[in-house]
């Protein structure tokens, strides 16, 4: 998007705000799904977004030949302000009585449960970094910004986007891998690198990832 479409955003131009859907509604989505582990709330999250664009409009500078970086700083800070109300409400869910117990539907869903565990134990390890640098790593890394972009949309330097990134790699593998080994425990399995027979011969605990985590360094620029 050039400096001319930057001018029909900030005037209101429908198409121009269609066009800025399109290209931009699944970076949003993929940044609160993986952020939330909910992909409900992930769809009310775009929605907020693009709202919000559409009353800041008027701060879209020229900069740059992408709005990227600053819908991005939005997304950012709809995701904290829905993630604040979805806490409250689960506050005031817990001091209800609890529902009436459901039919089990367990056999329906069971091809999608490794993918939800997965997604939910990546999730936990991401709530256990400090909250720059949980943003700053789903930005570059799983929204795929560059570094000056994820710069721009935190309000940040270059080199704090550089160090922030250097430090949350070291970490987040190791606290994914913790939280699929606790999962396992609270569900009665054993972790893989546990189990008898002995391993193969070279292989060390933890060479068998499950998809969520190797996923984490296949998306490293």
């Amino acid at each position: 998007m050039n400096h001319t479409m930057h001018a029909r955003l900030r005037a209101g131009d429908p198409d121009a705000f269609r066009e800025l859907f399109d290209s931009y509604a699944g970076l949003v989505y993929g940044y609160a799904a993986r952020a939330t582990g909910d992909r409900s709330l992930a769809e009310d999250v775009v929605s907020l977004c693009f709202l919000e664009a559409w009353r800041l409009r008027d701060r879209l500078r020229d900069e740059g030949e992408t709005p990227r970086p600053w819908l991005m700083g939005i997304a950012v800070n709809v995701l904290r302000n829905t993630a604040r109300a979805k806490r409250r409400h689960e506050r005031a869910m817990a001091r209800l009585p609890p529902p009436p117990t459901e039919p089990d539907f367990s056999d329906e869903v069971a091809g999608r449960l490794a993918d939800a565990e997965q997604l939910a134990a990546v999730k936990r390890a991401l709530d256990r970094l400090p909250e720059r640098e949980r943003q700053t790593f789903m930005l570059h890394v799983w929204s795929g910004l560059s570094y000056a972009e994820t710069a721009e949309a935190l309000g940040v330097r270059l080199g704090t986007v550089r160090s922030r990134l250097s430090r949350t790699r070291k970490r987040l593998r190791g606290l994914a891998d913790e939280e699929l080994r606790i999962g396992a425990r609270r569900r009665g399995e054993v972790p893989e690198e546990h189990r008898e027979p002995t391993r193969r011969r070279g292989q060390q605990p933890g060479d068998r990832r499950l998809m969520a985590v190797r996923s984490i360094e296949e998306n490293r620029p």
